[in-house]
């Protein structure tokens, strides 16, 4: 009798650590092995509203962000001087949107001007189509999360006027229009 004992009892263990495997498993993927890899390049900046107010365009008429609702926003920040950076990101914002084809259309790009310098009609000319915003001292300004400074940045806006994706001046351009291109085949809105 004692020989088929011997038996079954193996054959329950077996069956036993078979069951509580999988459970063991995952629990060990969960809290050890927990993937670091993340599909956009752009540092999620926690989706918030961009404040609404009058703002000045360089042409002296008025700006209302929310002109831009219903379109993916591309915005920088800089001094009305447009330094090298500068240049380097108006022409960066250019070509990311021009990289995006027949749904170019969808993107607007926004320069803020955070001082009281007015940009040289040469820095301009090249990058028509660009809001040129004065910002100097506003809230919409403010409300940038200028881990540095602002100057530093490119950001992303949804169509809804939500600051999404922040880009560092020095960023590879490649993999924004990748984020660019996931963001408007899934986007239903803009």
């Amino acid at each position: 009798m004692s020989e088929n004992v011997k038996p079954s009892r193996a054959s329950l263990w077996l069956i036993i650590a078979l069951c509580i495997a999988p459970v063991v498993a995952s629990y060990l993927a969960y809290y050890f092995f927990v993937p670091k890899g993340q599909v956009n390049y752009g540092e999620l900046v926690g989706t918030k509203p961009l404040p609404s107010g009058r703002l000045q365009l360089n042409d002296g008429s008025e700006f209302k962000f929310e002109q831009l609702r219903g379109k993916w926003v591309l915005l920088m920040t800089a001094g009305g001087a447009c330094a090298v950076e500068c240049q380097k990101n108006l022409f960066a914002l250019r070509q990311l949107r021009l990289t995006q084809g027949r749904e170019m259309s969808r993107i607007e790009r926004v320069w803020l001007i955070d001082d009281a310098v007015t940009p040289a009609a040469a820095t301009t000319a090249s990058y028509e189509g660009t809001w040129l915003v004065r910002a100097a001292g506003s809230a919409l300004l403010k409300a940038l999360p200028a881990g540095g400074s602002t100057g530093s940045y490119i950001y992303l806006v949804d169509p809804l006027g939500n600051l999404v994706l922040r880009y560092p001046h020095d960023a590879e351009p490649s993999r924004i229009i990748k984020d660019l291109l996931r963001l408007l085949k899934t986007s239903q809105i803009g």
